[in-house]
């Protein structure tokens, strides 16, 4: 059996381009995710998904994606402002929300036992992917790598002392909520395809990992990226010849590489 038979099949090409695109949005969005300590933030974000698409189907809008885009994008804006509020902790209030949409999200979509069609969305399904949502990663991959390259050192700024990158005219509220934009788009764009339980795993283990080796910055985004791509890469191999889920299989590469990043740094005091 040959190694890359499994490039003979449409469906395994598509899953394979899908992960060539998702996986280094992932890598890039997650250093920054980490560096914001925006874990908890990325994950109530990803479950916010059931309640996008319940708004979806409750109105009877066709393409649930925009539904779900629309809510994300409000539920990110929503979620930064209360993270940035001092008055109560910020974790337990974006608990709560997160809680809440998920049980709306749920409520609405399992009336009369309907749950079963959308219960894909909690491991994703990126066999099958098509050509042309292949495409629309690729733009948002593109305007992430340009928003990455416009306005990486302000969010650094923000993420190490926001005080002081207002003090120094760094427009933080701007750059703050285009980034949870950014993210809660391309999470939702992604979900479909990754699961809603395993996205915000695959957002922070690469990232995490590369903390792990990295001696500077430089090294932190570029491990971050690898490892992100060989998890992906690796994971969607693997998911082939043991027939198992793709999302879960990347989720388990990724947490390998994580803990052997992890004792290397402990070993070798990296």
């Amino acid at each position: 059996m040959q190694l890359f038979e499994l490039l003979q099949y449409d469906f395994m090409k598509n899953a394979l381009l899908a992960v060539l695109i998702i996986t280094p949005l992932f890598g890039i969005l997650g250093t920054l995710i980490v560096n914001h300590r925006m874990a908890f933030f990325s994950d109530a974000l990803g479950h916010s998904a059931f309640t996008g698409m319940a708004i979806g189907v409750l109105f009877g809008i066709g393409n649930t994606s925009l539904s779900m885009i629309l809510f994300a994008v409000a539920f990110a804006l929503l979620l930064n402002y209360i993270r940035h509020k001092n008055v109560v902790s910020s974790d337990t209030v974006i608990s709560v929300f997160s809680s809440l949409s998920v049980a709306v999200g749920l409520a609405i979509l399992s009336r009369n036992g309907n749950f079963s069609k959308y219960s894909a969305l909690l491991v994703g399904d990126i066999l099958s992917i098509t050509r042309k949502e292949i495409i629309s990663l690729l733009v948002i991959l593109v305007i992430t790598l340009v928003f990455w390259y416009a306005a990486y050192n302000g969010l650094h700024s923000i993420g190490i002392n926001s005080s002081l990158a207002k003090s120094k005219g760094i427009p933080v509220t701007l750059l703050d909520n285009a980034f949870v934009v950014l993210v809660a788009v391309i999470v939702m764009l992604s979900v479909r395809w990754v699961g809603i339980l395993i996205i915000n795993a695959l957002l922070i283990l690469p990232a995490a990992a590369a903390r792990n080796i990295a001696s500077d910055n430089r090294e932190y985004h570029l491990f971050s990226v690898m490892i992100s791509v060989f998890s992906g890469v690796l994971g969607l191999v693997l998911s082939y010849y043991l027939n198992v889920a793709a999302g879960p299989m990347l989720v388990l590469v990724a947490s390998i590489i994580f803990f052997v990043t992890f004792l290397a740094r402990k070993l070798f005091h990296i």
